[in-house]
C-alpha cells in the first residue's frame, strides 16, 4: 500500500484550499470485486495503479529497477486531476533516473475497462493499458532523454486481497480498497542513453482507492514489498507514524507459495532501521537498511538498497519542492533458519520536519490559482 505520497496530498491541499476536501464519491463494499475495481472510480478522492519491479537484460544479465505509477484524484468532487511518475534504477552504473507530470483533466475519468490511462509531457505520451495483471506500460522520459520503458506483464500468481477482502483493516481514517498482483512476469525493453535493452523479470502491482483522507503532512510512511526467491512467498508491510503524537499504525500481508493469504497486525512484524542515508539534494535523512522480522512466518531478513540515492523530487510552482524515496532493494536473511534471498521495493515519505512542511504549504497558498 502506498498510503498517500506526501507530494500528492500537498498538491490536493493546495489545489483545494478554496473548497472542502470530500470523500463523498468514494466507493466501498464488503469485498473488492474484480474486474470492476481495476477501472477508475469516478470522482474518487485519490486512487492509483502502481507497478515496481526487478528486471534483467536477457543478453548480459545487467539489472534494472522500474517504478511506474498513475494517480487519479478529485479532492473536492468537482475537478479531476492525474499524475504519473516513472523511474528507472541502474545499480551497475549507480544511476537513478526519473520523470513525472501532472495535469487537470478536461472531464471526469470514466469507469471503463480495460484500463486506458494517458498523460502527456511535451511531445511524449505516457500510457498504461490492460487489466487483471496483463498490462502494457510505455513511457519516454523528457527529463532524461534516451531513457524509456516499453513493458508487458502477465500474472504468474493469483491476486492478493489485502485485509482478506481487498479493504485494508488497519487504516482507521477511512475504508481503503487495496489489492495486489505480487508476481507479474514482465518482458520488453528498457532504453538507457538511447540504447534499447531486451529485459525480463518480475514486477509487483498495487491497486488502491479511497485514499485522500488517510493522509496528512504530519504522517511519515514506510512501505515494503518483498518477493522471496525460495520459497516463492511475498510480504507487504507498512508502518505509519503520526509524528506530533508518536502514534503508530501498521499492517501487512503474507502470501504463501500456495497463495494462502495471512493478514499481519502491527504486532506480527518488526522493522528495525540499521543505517541511514542523507540526500545531498534535499538534506533529508532516510533509513537505508532494514532488519525485517516476521516471527510467525519464520522470517528474519535484511533489506538493503542497490542504490543509496533513489530520491524523487516533485516540483510544483517556483518554490514548492516535495521529496520522497522509492527504491530497488535486495533481500537476504533466513527463513526458519535457512538462507533465503529475494527482491524488494521500499517507499519512504515525509521525512521533512513538521514545521518546515507547514511553512511550505503557507508559502504556496497564493499559487492555487495556477492549478485551477
Amino acid at each position: 500500500m502506498k498510503q498517500l505520497l506526501l507530494s500528492i496530498f500537498l498538491l490536493l491541499t493546495v489545489a483545494s484550499c478554496s473548497n472542502r476536501l470530500t470523500t463523498k464519491y468514494d466507493v466501498a463494499g464488503e469485498r473488492a470485486v474484480l474486474p470492476q475495481e481495476e477501472a477508475p472510480h469516478v470522482r474518487n478522492s485519490l486512487e492509483w495503479w502502481y507497478l515496481t519491479g526487478h528486471l534483467k537484460d536477457k543478453a548480459t544479465g545487467k539489472r534494472y529497477g522500474v517504478e511506474y505509477v498513475f494517480f487519479h484524484f478529485n479532492p473536492t468532487g468537482d475537478k479531476d486531476y492525474m499524475m504519473v511518475n516513472v523511474a528507472v534504477s541502474d545499480p551497475d552504473a549507480q544511476k537513478f533516473r526519473y520523470d513525472y507530470n501532472y495535469a487537470k483533466l478536461p472531464s471526469f475519468l470514466p469507469a471503463q475497462l480495460p484500463v486506458d490511462l494517458t498523460l502527456r509531457k511535451k511531445a511524449q505520451k505516457w500510457t498504461l493499458t490492460g487489466q487483471e495483471g496483463r498490462y502494457h506500460m510505455q513511457a519516454r522520459m523528457v527529463a532524461h532523454p534516451g531513457t524509456a520503458i516499453d513493458l508487458k506483464t502477465k500474472p504468474s500468481k493469483e491476486v492478493l486481497m489485502h485485509g482478506g477482502n481487498g479493504y485494508d483493516r488497519n487504516v482507521a481514517m477511512n475504508k481503503v480498497g487495496y489489492y495486489s498482483y505480487p508476481r507479474l512476469d514482465a518482458s520488453g525493453t528498457i532504453e538507457i542513453d538511447g540504447k534499447p535493452h531486451e529485459v525480463e523479470g518480475e514486477m509487483w502491482y498495487d491497486r488502491q482507492w479511497n485514499c485522500n483522507m488517510s493522509g496528512t503532512k504530519d504522517v511519515s510512511w514506510d512501505w515494503f514489498s518483498i518477493q522471496l526467491d525460495e520459497p516463492r512467498e511475498e510480504l507487504m508491510l507498512y508502518n505509519l507514524v503520526h509524528r506530533p503524537t508518536g502514534k503508530k499504525l501498521g499492517g501487512g500481508s503474507h502470501f504463501s507459495a500456495k497463495a494462502d493469504n495471512t493478514h499481519l497486525e502491527p504486532t506480527d512484524f518488526q522493522v528495525e532501521n540499521l543505517a541511514y542515508w542523507t540526500s545531498p539534494s534535499s538534506g533529508l535523512r532516510y533509513p537505508s537498511k532494514w532488519r525485517v522480522r516476521v516471527p510467525s512466518k519464520g522470517y528474519d531478513l535484511i533489506v538493503e538498497p542497490l542504490i543509496p540515492d533513489q530520491e524523487l523530487r516533485i516540483h510544483f510552482y517556483a518554490i514548492f519542492n516535495l521529496y520522497y524515496w522509492e527504491g530497488m532493494c535486495r533481500v537476504t536473511g533466513t527463513h526458519n533458519g535457512k538462507p533465503v534471498t529475494g527482491n524488494s521495493y521500499v517507499e519512504i515519505t515525509n521525512r521533512r520536519e513538521v514545521k518546515k512542511a507547514k511553512a511550505v504549504v503557507e508559502q504556496t497558498a497564493e499559487a492555487t490559482s495556477q492549478v485551477e
